[in-house]
């Protein structure tokens, strides 16, 4: 039963599933733990691991094959991942004495407590595989690998509890599972919604805010600091003789560059920091709640870490090992440097050419 309710939801699901995978390669959580976690906590722990293969199967032949960001090694790694959750899951009931659900179940003491157990070891053991499968892959494994779309990480939990219901729904009244289905699916258009919000918002080759999504960031910003008469930063980069780049190694290199340095530029500030992709080979910055010292300091932070870049670029000859990076920042601060966004923007542009036509490389500020 529960392997026929997966099939039909995702069939009825797919072209939304489709969608999530095309607008972004990032870790994104699906809904098929709905059904796996019911299977943990109903079935033994073997039959529940065939569930979730199966279950992957059909996503993989009627969903994701073909599709450049799910190549197969990642949806048998992902396969995995649930496997071990549910027994994961199933070990802890054992381990409580509470077992499978049962029609005795909710009359022995405990179990309630078991329920909440389970949950939590297939949520532990799904996220820290996702960790390491972060690790093995790029190097970095830190909880911003699970939020890698706002609230993806939320319908993960989300699903569990729902999964929890349909156990209970199936013991005790069967027909009552039909209901899971109409939250199950508004669960996932709500998040291809702000999937879709995300991806207008992004620039798709660096994965930084884009231009018009970080003009909206500055402006809330201005706003917020007039009414709290606060001060807050403006950063523009400008990498130095980028043209060379393409010129010498391909666009693809070019490509490449660009994405290590809004790799490191992400790395120099802070997490509520707005960094964009102005267009071209120029990047800015927006820093709330900070004084011109500090700005400058960061620049000057940013700069640094641009000219350590050793950079492996794919070349028409093969590949390509490319350094000696450098960058040119312009740095405007609010009031002092501007009393509106676009006066703010011209003086961070005066200080960045000031900065280029002085020898490149280096963090020039100008007041107003």
């Amino acid at each position: 039963m529960l392997l026929t309710l997966a099939l039909v939801q995702a069939e009825l699901s797919r072209r939304v599933e489709r969608v999530r995978r095309w607008i972004g390669d990032v870790p994104h959580v699906n809904v098929t733990s709905v059904w796996t976690f019911a299977g943990a906590l109903l079935l033994p722990a073997w039959l529940a691991a065939a569930l979730a293969v199966t279950v992957y199967t059909h996503l993989w032949l009627r969903i994701w094959s073909g599709m450049v960001h799910r190549p197969l090694h990642r949806v048998v790694f992902s396969a995995s991942m649930i496997v071990l959750s549910c027994y994961a899951a199933s070990a802890v009931l054992s381990a409580t004495g509470a077992g499978r659900l049962s029609h005795d179940w909710a009359e022995r003491s405990g179990n309630g407590a078991a329920l909440a157990g389970a949950a939590l070891a297939f949520a532990l053991v799904n996220a820290g595989l996702a960790l390491l499968g972060s690790w093995a892959v790029t190097g970095r494994s830190t909880a911003s690998v699970l939020f890698a779309v706002d609230g993806d990480y939320g319908l993960e939990l989300a699903t569990l509890c729902l999964g929890g219901l349909v156990a209970a729904a199936y013991v005790f009244q069967p027909c009552l599972v039909a209901f899971v289905f109409m939250p199950l699916f508004a669960m996932h258009r709500a998040v291809l919604a702000r999937g879709l919000e995300l991806a207008a918002a992004t620039d798709q080759k660096t994965g930084l805010l884009n231009a018009a999504a970080w003009h909206n960031m500055a402006a809330a910003e201005l706003g917020r600091a007039r009414r709290d008469n606060s001060a807050f930063g403006l950063l523009m980069v400008d990498l130095d003789h980028f043209k060379r780049v393409n010129d010498t190694y391909g666009h693809l290199a070019g490509d490449a560059v660009l994405i290590a340095v809004a790799t490191a530029i992400r790395a120099e500030v802070r997490d509520y920091d707005s960094v964009g992709r102005f267009g071209g080979e120029e990047f800015s910055v927006l820093l709330p709640g900070i004084s011109e010292t500090d700005v400058v300091a960061t620049a000057e932070r940013i700069r640094h870490r641009v000219t350590t870049l050793s950079v492996e670029a794919p070349t028409e000859l093969g590949r390509a090992t490319i350094e000696s990076l450098s960058a040119s920042i312009g740095v405007a601060v609010y009031p002092h440097g501007g009393g509106d966004l676009e006066k703010l923007l011209l003086t961070a542009d005066t200080a960045l050419y000031k900065a280029k036509n002085t020898g490149r490389n280096k963090v020039v500020s100008l007041a107003a």
